[in-house]
């Protein structure tokens, strides 16, 4: 019988994320960095973890708090609060790491870890990339992941208004 007693330790504080990313690096682990609000977890999400994670041997996701997708998407969200955000994605096989974020953007967050790889969306071009030229200017990548057409949050919200009238 498989354990899930370890899933709520792969959630980070900034303090022991700290820590723990100077094991990795004494381990030259390559890590690799993205970030969202991941408010309700669908198959387009999984398809854009999986292929960040095949960027290098940790992943590393920052979520959105509470706090800061009220801003960024409106009071009607998030529909699930930050630790159960956080507790789903560190259930996913291929995410190592979560770190909650407060900031309505992650740059304080991705400097400070400075990621080998900072991995984001299809939905971006490389210029709108919070952190990437801090990264790039480190020495590190970006990689921009395609979006799987027909999954997002927003999408299902809509749809799930839509059959409730």
């Amino acid at each position: 019988m498989k354990s899930t007693r370890h899933i709520p330790d792969r959630i980070f504080t900034p303090d022991a994320l700290k820590q723990q990313l100077k094991r990795w690096r004494l381990q030259n682990k390559k890590i690799v960095f993205t970030n969202g609000v991941f408010d309700i977890l669908h198959e387009g999400h999984i398809a854009s973890l999986s292929e960040a994670a095949g960027y290098g041997h940790i992943l590393i996701v920052g979520v959105n708090t509470d706090a800061s997708v009220k801003r960024l998407k409106g009071e009607s969200r998030p529909v699930n609060g930050e630790q159960s955000r956080a507790l789903l994605l560190a259930t996913l096989m291929m995410v190592d790491a979560v770190i909650l974020f407060e900031e309505d953007t992650p740059l304080d967050l991705i400097t400070a870890i400075m990621p080998d790889v900072l991995v984001k969306g299809g939905d971006y071009t490389p210029e709108q990339v919070v952190g990437a030229k801090e990264v790039i200017a480190a020495g590190g990548e970006l990689k921009i992941v395609p979006i799987l057409e027909g999954f997002s949050t927003t999408g299902i919200i809509e749809r799930m208004k839509g059959t409730s009238g």
